[in-house]
C-alpha cells in the first residue's frame, strides 16, 4: 500500500453514518472501526453501517466489538447467542471448557460475520485472583496462567476459524486490578517475580498474535505511569513478552488516564503503541485525536497489513448443530 493509515481505530456516533463522519473518516483514514450497543439495531442496519464505513475510506477496514459474553456483549438476542460470564463458562464445562470455548466463540465468529464485523476484542489474558475487580473477574477465563493460556487459545482459535480477527488483551495484564480503569487508575503493587510467573506469562504463548491491546494500569514497582502511555512497559509487552503483533491502545477516553484525549492519544503512540482506540463516538474528540494521531509510523504500518493478511475466509457453519455439539460436552458424549 503506498499510503499508511490513520493511526486510530474509531467508532460512529449512532445507528447510520452521518454524512460529517464519513467526509471525516476519509480524511482520517482510520485503520478501523469499533461498534456499541448504540450502534446497533437490526441486522439490515447493521451490514448496512459496517458498508458504509468500509466505503468512507474505500478499503475492507477491520470492523471491531467487543462479543466477549456475560456483561461484555455489544450483539444480543435476537441478533446473536446470549452467553453466560466466560469464567462460568469454564467452570460450568470444566476438563471440556477448552474445546465448549472453542465452539462458543466459533459460533460467536459466524453471529459477527453476517454483520460485516471481522474483529473481536477477545480473547481476554487477564488472570482473575480472588480481589480483582468486579467488572473484569468474570470476564476472565481462570486464576491460573495456564489455565487462562488453554482457553485464551481455544478462543482465538474459535475466531479465526471463523474469519474474525482476535485482539488479545489487556497487555501486560489486568488480572490484579482492584478498580475499574473506565473510573479510576489501577494501582498494583506486585513484584516483579509474580507478575512474570502469572501475569505476563499469561500472554506469552500469543506473541505472533495479529492484534493486542494495552491496559491502563500502573505497577508500583515498575512503572510510575500507566502502561499504554509508558515506553518501559510497553517496552516490556514487545521484548520480554515478545509481542510482535499490533499493538493498539484501551479506549483512550477511560477515566484510568488524565489530560485531553488528543494529549493521551500523542503519549500512547510516543510510547510506542502502533494505534489509539477511541470507542465514545465524540466528533470533536476524534477530529483532535485523529490530527494529534496522523499516520501510522512504518513499522505500525507494517505489523497492520500482516493483521490484516491474517483474516480467512470462513467455512459455512451451522450454528445450531455446533451448539449441540456444545452442550454435549456437558455430559461428556463425543
Amino acid at each position: 500500500m503506498s499510503l499508511r493509515f490513520g493511526a486510530t481505530i474509531l467508532a460512529p456516533e449512532g445507528p447510520v453514518l452521518t454524512d460529517r463522519e464519513s467526509r471525516f473518516f476519509a480524511d482520517a483514514d482510520p485503520f478501523g472501526f469499533i461498534l456499541f450497543a448504540r450502534n446497533l439495531a437490526d441486522g439490515d442496519q447493521i451490514r448496512a453501517l459496517t458498508a458504509d464505513l468500509r466505503d468512507a475510506v474505500g478499503r475492507r477496514a477491520p470492523v471491531f466489538i467487543d462479543q466477549e459474553g456475560g456483561r461484555v456483549q455489544r450483539l444480543r438476542p435476537p441478533l446473536a447467542s446470549d452467553w453466560l460470564p466466560p469464567l462460568d463458562d469454564v467452570a460450568r464445562f470444566g476438563p471440556n471448557a477448552a474445546q465448549a470455548m472453542r465452539l462458543r466463540y466459533r459460533i460467536t465468529a459466524a453471529e459477527l460475520m453476517r454483520y460485516g464485523i471481522d474483529g473481536n476484542c477477545a480473547p481476554m489474558l487477564d488472570v482473575a485472583r480472588p480481589d480483582t475487580h468486579p467488572f473484569l473477574r468474570n470476564r476472565c477465563y481462570g486464576e491460573t496462567a495456564v489455565q487462562v493460556q488453554e482457553i485464551g487459545i481455544a478462543v482465538a482459535q474459535g475466531l479465526m476459524q471463523g474469519g474474525v480477527l482476535p485482539v488479545i488483551k489487556h497487555l501486560p495484564g489486568h488480572g490484579l486490578a482492584q478498580l475499574d480503569s473506565h473510573k479510576d487508575l489501577p494501582c498494583i503493587d506486585a513484584s516483579r517475580s509474580e507478575l512474570d510467573r502469572v501475569d505476563f506469562e499469561a500472554f506469552r504463548p500469543f506473541h505472533d498474535a495479529p492484534l493486542g491491546m494495552t491496559a491502563h494500569l500502573v505497577f508500583k514497582r515498575l512503572n510510575t505511569q500507566p502502561a499504554t502511555i509508558d515506553p518501559a512497559m510497553i517496552g516490556l509487552i514487545r521484548r520480554e513478552i515478545g509481542f510482535t503483533g499490533l499493538l493498539m491502545t484501551d479506549d483512550i477516553s477511560m477515566h484510568a488516564l488524565s489530560g485531553s484525549v488528543a494529549t493521551r492519544g500523542a503519549a500512547a503512540l510516543a510510547a510506542g503503541c502502533d494505534c489509539v482506540l477511541h470507542c465514545n463516538g465524540d466528533f470533536a474528540e476524534m477530529l483532535a485525536l485523529a490530527d494529534a494521531a496522523g499516520g501510522m509510523t512504518g513499522q505500525a504500518q507494517v505489523r497492520a497489513e500482516a493483521a490484516l493478511a491474517a483474516r480467512t475466509v470462513p467455512a459455512e457453519v451451522d450454528i445450531e448443530a455446533l451448539q449441540a455439539e456444545r452442550e454435549a460436552l456437558l455430559s461428556g458424549r463425543p
